[in-house]
């Protein structure tokens, strides 16, 4: 007998009276999968099973007052027959009869595993669960951090539904959801013409976006605060519905309208903006003065009121017009308020006191929530702190936690390098991250001495690679990224970008792996996948769908990032599929231009929009890199990405004919054929800087000839590809995030095929112009009336 024929003789769902919203949403998708009914029982008892009833278990709820109904400090753990539940564990008894029951420790692992027994263990025989049996969670926390489609840009995507986007985080085994976005395509923030500042307010919104304290009153229209509250409060019911921990992610201490100054002149704190990027100083309040540290308590006070069931905060920062004041890694230097340090201090007086304050910020934020909830905990990244690193690592306590891609890190450079191409860089927290050190794990215990969590980052979804594509399988990559971080002790992901909507990407394969891997971190991976591949392509076309999936990878492994910016959110801010690629940019007149560049992610003297192997003042890269991974991706991405693509268009027909609407040949055919897109761009990117830049740089030439022959073949390489894509658009699979509330800088809009259109008609039109880059760019840009 399997555990689906057992739960086929359930006859009856048995919840307790006033029993949480994620029981009941439990109970429904037994009914649904059992054709039971649900009952409410007062007294509720798993040492009487009766045969056809399933009791759903669950911890005491909090007293009344305390927010929280997974509070793991205050709830005990549910009783069953076999005794209480451990913590970060489930506890399953399903018998022959139908009989049997479930709880979990805490109650966010529920929902997991409810998905998990239904989905993943319907074919297991049931002696798997007969009796009772223990599954203990891989991780105690698994974070949805940036969560793209919730509350960062991508929340204006086309067709999003938000209901059954948070139901597939829950499935896929999220514990812990970031709930505050904005209501409004983007944030309230204004600048001075052609400044692109504003748009970086659009995601990570701070707190004073929802509510507002004594000293900040009035410096946001009430209903645009009211509108953003009701966001955050309709994302935190989404998450107790399917028992997850609502939490914030916030760039703090951000900066603050300038009338606030007027007001308060001698509050002001650090000019926090990137000068580069903007055209007028922002600036935050100085977090060094009690009435601003008040300012922040009351916020995170006002929210818990609102909103109680809140669970933590997360705190970015030094980056999008937040920063801590006199802290080495602000834009402009080490500045601030008048409270902190006076002049002629040194550079070790300076950080340390830097840091103290920052502590003293993070603590501040901790206590305020803990008024509401005792388990509030506040995490920060410590990149921005590498000049004040270890003044505030041995600070932090009891609630006070770190995000990081590696703890061993110092600033952003991680000391992991791509496991192909040692030379190169690699997107931090991403697949490609193979190492882990035994240092990590040290430090990370070292934290857990003192009550504090190291959350490790980690993605296989949405923005944090190939963005911005949906879907793009990579099963095996995942499983050895989650393995290595489970052998290395990990307990707490932060899972950045979250998943992908389910009504846009059905089949979403690295999601059903990490839902396997939660309550199964020794599962057989080849089975895991030979059973997915099964129940969605069936029988006949699981292999080839299996091997599909393996090429692809292969072809990912081999792909050398030309640079990290490009390889994740930069693709779309610089427009790569937008804007020509042609030898000479400024050949085309503005006006062509505009289509495209109106919408990048740039200011008019940014060299980006003529050099694209620089940004601001940085070098993105080098002739040689580009060289090394134009001969890298020739010589070993196409072979494995076309191998997966003719593996699947061989059973296309086939497919058709058995899958119908549910055709996931089809599906990954599309997503597939789009990610060699995305390498051929990636891969003419590479040539662009090697032909152009290598053209300016030539000092004979037999030198500016091979530039030409490269720039050349490149443009042709690059029209075809664009054609290719224009087709693959034309497919109702949704390949790409867009959005059509109209395009901005951080999403393409619905009218990509006819910028392709574009792009093609002035590449042919001047694929001949003589390669240039003018090397007074910036200042003579800088310089011109706006």
């Amino acid at each position: 007998m399997t555990i689906a024929d057992a739960l086929s003789r359930v006859k009856t769902i048995a919840v307790e009276a006033g029993a949480l919203p994620v029981i009941r949403r439990v109970a429904e998708e037994l009914a649904g999968a059992t054709g039971g009914e649900i009952t409410v029982d007062g007294g509720v008892d798993s040492t009487r099973p009766a045969p056809g009833v399933f009791r759903l278990l669950a911890s005491p709820p909090a007293e009344a007052g305390e927010a929280s109904p997974d509070s793991d400090a205050r709830n005990a753990s549910p009783v069953t027959a076999a005794g209480r539940v451990p913590p970060d564990s489930v506890y399953v008894r399903l018998d022959g009869d139908g009989s049997g029951c479930v709880a979990a420790s805490p109650i966010r692992l529920l929902f997991p595993f409810i998905t998990y027994l239904l989905r993943d263990l319907a074919e297991e025989e049931i002696g798997v669960v007969a009796g009772g049996r223990i599954f203990e969670a891989a991780f105690s926390w698994h974070r949805s951090t940036y969560d793209y489609f919730l509350n960062q840009e991508g929340r204006l995507q086309r067709g999003l539904d938000r209901e059954s986007y948070v139901r597939r985080l829950a499935e896929s085994g999220f514990t812990h959801l970031e709930v505050n976005g904005l209501a409004f395509p983007a944030g309230i923030e204004t600048g001075p013409p052609d400044e692109a500042y504003p748009m970086f307010y659009t995601y990570c919104p701070a707190l004073d976006q929802f509510v507002e304290s004594d000293l900040g009153a009035g410096l946001y229209p009430p209903d645009y605060l009211s509108a953003n509250l009701e966001y955050l409060r309709e994302n935190t019911e989404l998450a107790r519905r399917y028992g997850m921990v609502p939490g914030l992610l916030c760039f703090e201490p951000r900066s603050v309208p300038e009338e606030f100054f007027q007001r308060y002149p001698m509050l002001r704190g650090a000019r926090v903006d990137h000068p580069f990027r903007s055209f007028k100083p922002r600036y935050n309040m100085t977090i060094a003065h009690p009435l601003v540290r008040e300012h922040y308590a009351e916020m995170v006070r006002s929210l818990m009121t609102e909103v109680p069931e809140l669970g933590f905060l997360s705190i970015w920062t030094n980056d999008s017009g937040a920063g801590f004041e006199h802290t080495q890694s602000l834009y402009v230097g080490r500045n601030g308020g008048a409270y902190l340090i006076r002049e002629w201090k040194d550079e070790g007086e300076i950080a340390r006191a830097a840091g103290s304050n920052a502590l003293r910020f993070l603590e501040v934020l901790r206590d305020a929530g803990r008024e509401t909830n005792p388990d509030f905990r506040v995490m920060t990244r410590m990149e921005s702190f590498y000049g004040e690193h270890d003044v505030i690592w041995s600070g932090l306590g009891a609630g006070l936690d770190v995000e990081a891609a590696s703890l061993v890190m110092r600033g952003w450079d991680t000391p992991y390098s791509h496991p192909r191409y040692p030379s190169r860089s690699i997107v931090a927290g991403s697949v490609y991250q193979q190492g882990f050190s035994p240092d990590e794990g040290s430090l990370a215990t070292e934290l857990e001495g003192r009550a504090s969590h190291a959350h490790f980052y980690f993605g296989a979804g949405p923005n944090l690679i190939f963005a911005p594509l949906l879907g793009v399988p990579y099963p095996s990559l995942t499983f050895q990224r989650l393995k290595l971080l489970h052998e290395g002790g990990v307990r707490h992901l932060a899972h950045l970008g979250g998943t992908h909507p389910p009504d846009l990407v059905p089949f979403n394969v690295n999601h059903e792996v990490l839902r396997a891997f939660q309550f199964d971190p020794t599962m057989d991976l080849d089975r895991t996948l030979r059973r997915i591949a099964k129940g969605w392509a069936g029988e006949e076309l699981a292999t080839t769908l299996r091997q599909a999936w393996e090429s692809a990878e292969e072809a990912i492994m081999a792909f050398p990032h030309v640079t990290p910016l490009y390889s994740t959110y930069g693709f779309v801010w610089y427009r790569l599929w937008a804007r020509p690629l042609v030898p000479n940019i400024e050949a085309i007149s503005a006006e062509e231009r505009a289509y495209y560049q109106d919408f990048m992610c740039t200011t008019p003297h940014n060299p980006n929009n003529i050099d694209l192997s620089r940004d601001v003042l940085f070098q993105l890269a080098t002739v040689p890199e580009c060289r090394s991974a134009l001969e890298r991706i020739d010589a070993n991405v196409w072979e494995p990405m076309d191998t997966a693509l003719d593996l699947l268009a061989g059973t296309r027909e086939a497919a058709a004919g058995a899958l119908g609407a549910r055709n996931v040949v089809e599906d990954q055919l599309m997503r597939l054929s789009a990610l060699r897109c995305w390498f051929k761009t990636q891969r003419n990117v590479a040539a662009w800087i090697v032909g152009v830049c290598g053209h300016m740089d030539a000092e004979s030439e037999s030198e500016r000839s091979e530039c030409r022959a490269i720039i050349d073949e490149m443009i042709s390489s690059e029209i075809e590809n664009s054609v290719q894509l224009q087709t693959l658009l034309e497919s109702e699979i949704e390949l790409m995030a867009t959005t059509d509330q109209g395009e901005t800088p951080l999403i393409y809009g619905r009218n990509l095929s006819e910028l392709l259109a574009k792009r093609m008609e002035l590449m042919s039109a001047h694929r001949d112009d003589e390669p240039f880059i003018d090397p007074e760019y910036i200042e003579r840009n800088a310089g011109r009336r706006a």
